[in-house]
């Protein structure tokens, strides 16, 4: 279901998270047919339609991956934790995701490469 690219993953010890540009090299290693600024572009361009969509207040829904969308949380009287005094805190938006059933189950099948093997796997290649 997911291409060859999505199985570019840290392991589950893997303390270190992937970034936005390791997203965007290893999609252009593995789309040699784009350049690296062509793929910088289309990450980009993803990021702000969903970012854009959730600031609508929109559902964003990208099947068998998951949802997006955003929860009002009421408004509510917290707490300063240096003085303990009552400090009301505002109503507000705030994102949620809901990962999809394709991949909550490939998550928790576990990778089948890490990001590091599936460079050199196609390094190789």
């Amino acid at each position: 279901m997911f291409p060859a690219y999505a199985q570019i993953s840290p392991g589950p010890h893997d303390s270190t998270p992937m970034t936005k540009s390791e997203l965007i090299t290893d999609l252009a290693v593995a789309n040699p047919h784009l350049t690296s600024r062509d793929v910088e572009l289309i990450v980009a361009t993803i990021f702000d339609e969903i970012t854009a969509a959730l600031a609508r207040g929109e559902r964003v829904e990208l099947r068998g991956f998951g949802a997006f969308t955003v929860k009002q949380r009421d408004a509510r009287t917290g707490r300063n934790p240096r003085t303990g005094e009552a400090v009301p805190v505002d109503e507000k938006a705030v994102p949620f995701f809901k990962a999809g059933k394709d991949l909550r189950e490939r998550v928790n099948r576990g990778p089948k490469t890490t990001r590091a093997a599936a460079r050199n796997e196609r390094a190789s290649a």
